[in-house]
């Protein structure tokens, strides 16, 4: 088997584990690695079918259970900022992309494991900021999730609501993420493919991360997530 291959079949199973685990921080998990082995053209939208993927059989109770006043508003300005993203995708160059996932990765994981959280009111003019500075993030890197994570986990609802928040943005915003690189040509055959391949090691990632979930605490195995986030995009960073 070619080692490009190997390790990115171990990276997804790796991604499908934390997916399964904590409810979010796949593409955080598996872009940086990603990048590095088959460029950030190609990790970008693999990583965003995968996300779509694992979110989506999730709808129907996040349809039924979500703060709409809320993730409405998020997920309209994301959705509407994601071209900005998708245009630094396609004329950046790969080195300063890989260096940017990394780098935002690292950002968001140390302020994660910092316990760091967002203490304003949850206000219109705030939530359409977020959404617009997290869709501009998704298009350029795949990785738009970390602010919203930190802003809805400070919010009063109770945990499955902010899950069910999180699975509605995750499906809407990868989908229009989807939808810009299939407009600019970067979701290729070659594209469908490689997700393809991966989509087995990260479906069963994902259903060994919710059984592992049951089994050890929250806070804890999020904890895990941040630190295994920091490390592989540390050694990304300095690779």
């Amino acid at each position: 088997m070619d080692h490009v291959l190997a390790w990115s079949l171990l990276i997804a199973l790796a991604g499908g584990l934390v997916r399964g685990t904590t409810g979010f921080g796949a593409a955080m998990v598996m872009t940086p690695p990603l990048a590095l082995l088959v460029g950030a053209r190609t990790a970008v939208p693999v990583t965003l079918l995968l996300e779509t993927f694992a979110a989506a059989p999730m709808l129907p109770a996040a349809f039924a259970l979500a703060r709409w006043r809320v993730i409405a508003p998020i997920c309209a300005a994301a959705v509407l900022a994601v071209p900005a993203g998708g245009l630094l995708l396609a004329l950046a160059s790969p080195l300063t992309l890989r260096r940017l996932i990394a780098g935002t990765v690292i950002l968001f994981s140390l302020a994660l494991l910092s316990g760091r959280q967002y203490k304003g009111a949850q206000r219109l003019p705030t939530s359409v900021g977020l959404g617009a500075l997290s869709g501009t993030m998704l298009g350029a890197t795949s990785i738009g999730a970390p602010p919203v994570i930190l802003y809805l986990l400070s919010g009063p609802d109770p945990v499955q609501i902010t899950r069910a928040n999180l699975t509605l943005y995750v499906v809407v915003i990868s989908a229009a993420g989807l939808v810009m690189l299939v407009v600019s040509g970067l979701l290729t055959a070659a594209t469908l493919q490689q997700a393809a391949l991966l989509a087995l090691p990260f479906a069963a990632g994902v259903i060994a991360g919710s059984r592992l979930f049951a089994r050890f605490s929250d806070k804890r195995f999020r904890q895990l997530t941040m630190v295994l986030m920091f490390l592989v995009s540390l050694g990304v960073l300095l690779a």
